[in-house]
């Protein structure tokens, strides 16, 4: 049950990271948000694969050409959706934008059984359509009959962009000629140190205004980064001990400390409907890890 230890890990700094972001979100560009996730994650993330290495010593890997493949993959993606749930952020209050974000572990099923041969009983689907009804509770404005369209669409394409990186980060780690957690850890270091030049080069290149923001703000940064690093070396190991609809639907979980930051931390409001619908995501959740 060692992945269940790991997700629970990951679900909680991830609640922190995505908390740290919205903060960051309101002075600072979209890219600037998502290089503050990796910006100081990759040194960190070198120094769990030494901490490794010094603990227990094994084998360099050798990157074969699926490997190569899955980790560009899921460096790119990864971005795309941390981008859209910064958009999120701005577009809505951060509870609700973390909540809509949770279609992740939806898709991730669908996508799951459609390509890389999960299959759902029937208490599963009827998982997947009750997180349908908590997504659309979040996405309305109002009320239950002001349906925010521009929500839920920019809240699924962020949950698709999110499972199909977490979908490929487990084939990176399945594809690599390590074991456990080594696996996980040199995924973890290239996606991150990838994703890190990505999108400084485009910086730099584009925004360096948003490079001497960043750096204004340290602590935050760093905080940003922090949470992130170790939230993805939940993620990263438990999507390499068990299947990614699994270890996502177990991490909604997040959701509950989600809404606790929002309260207390950000002082934000969350009105009975959102909460009712993070509810249903998070019983989903439940539903679709008893298949």
């Amino acid at each position: 049950m060692t992945w269940i230890l790991f997700t629970f890990l990951a679900a909680f700094m991830q609640s922190w990271r995505n908390a740290f972001q919205s903060h960051l979100a309101s002075d600072v560009s979209t890219a600037g948000v998502t290089l503050a996730r990796f910006l100081w994650a990759s040194p960190l993330a070198a120094l769990y694969l030494i901490a490794l290495y010094r603990l227990h010593p094994a084998e360099l890997p050798s990157f074969n050409t699926a490997f190569v493949k899955f980790v560009i993959g899921a460096s790119v993606m990864q971005i795309i959706a941390t981008a859209l749930m910064v958009k999120l952020f701005k577009f809505n209050n951060y509870a609700v934008g973390a909540g809509l974000a949770k279609s992740e572990a939806l898709v991730a099923a669908f996508l799951g059984m459609l390509f890389f041969g999960t299959h759902l009983t029937l208490l599963g689907w009827l998982g997947v359509f009750i997180g349908g009804i908590g997504v659309f509770l979040m996405s309305t404005q109002g009320n239950l009959r002001q349906v925010s369209l521009p929500t839920v669409l920019l809240g699924v394409s962020c949950g698709s962009a999110f499972a199909l990186t977490s979908l490929w980060i487990r084939e990176a780690s399945l594809a690599s000629s390590l074991p456990f957690p080594f696996s996980a850890a040199w995924v973890l270091l290239l996606v991150i140190s990838l994703q890190t030049l990505i999108i400084v080069s485009y910086l730099i290149a584009k925004d360096r205004a948003t490079l001497k923001v960043l750096w204004s703000k340290p602590k935050i940064v760093f905080l940003t980064s922090l949470t992130s690093c170790l939230g993805s070396i939940g993620w990263f190991s438990a999507m390499s001990l068990e299947a990614v609809p699994y270890v996502k639907t177990l991490g909604q979980i997040e959701i509950f400390f989600t809404m606790l930051i929002s309260i207390f931390w950000l002082k934000q409001k969350v009105r009975i409907k959102d909460g009712l619908g993070l509810v249903f995501v998070a019983v989903a959740a439940v539903l679709v890890m008893w298949t």
